[in-house]
């Protein structure tokens, strides 16, 4: 439910946009955009830092796009919101000594510190690359092929959190209580 939920708004604004034109699309991404964030509040009472930024950023750019009849506002969205959340969780880490993942994810995750810091890392440079490569797309590629892009580019995000599973699994620590009985084996 968790993961539809988080794809939703770009399987709708693709479905828009692949009968309607850009401009239905990016509407229908801002309303349904809205639609997620709200239900997400329902479930959870509150909305994250990010689900506010990205929020903020699909409804100003979004308006942007529609106000003006630009198309370049909303494909540059996700290059903004990437750039800038590389930039708060370098700025966090190496100026002011904090670990916004450790920070958000620590009570449902124990690692060890070296962990969290290369993890915060690997975000660091997995948003600058896809702050480039949508950057990329925006700017040398059509209108269809960026969108088709935010659909099937999909596959950058899911090989990354993979990615990130199988090294933070290496590194969980034991639950307390979880040890071998005498013998060593269950």
């Amino acid at each position: 439910m968790k993961l539809l939920l988080d794809f939703l708004p770009i399987l709708l604004f693709f479905g828009a946009y692949k009968l309607w034109g850009i401009y239905v699309g990016t509407a229908v991404l801002m309303a349904a955009t809205c639609v997620q964030m709200a239900v997400i509040y329902v479930l959870d009472k509150k909305l994250t830092t990010m689900h506010k930024a990205t929020l903020a950023l699909i409804l100003i750019f979004g308006a942007l796009t529609l106000i003006l009849q630009d198309e370049r506002f909303i494909k540059w969205k996700p290059t903004v919101l990437y750039v800038a959340m590389a930039v708060a969780l370098a700025v966090a880490l190496w100026g002011f000594r904090k670990n916004f993942l450790q920070i958000m994810l620590g009570s449902q995750l124990t690692l060890p510190d070296f962990v969290w810091h290369r993890l915060t890392i690997a975000w660091i440079g997995y948003c600058l690359f896809m702050a480039a490569i949508n950057g990329y797309v925006a700017a040398y590629f059509s209108t269809d092929a960026w969108a088709n892009f935010k659909l099937w580019g999909y596959v950058f995000p899911i090989a990354f959190i993979i990615g990130q599973g199988v090294y933070v699994a290496r590194h969980l620590k034991d639950e307390p209580g979880a040890e071998l009985p005498p013998g060593g084996s269950t």
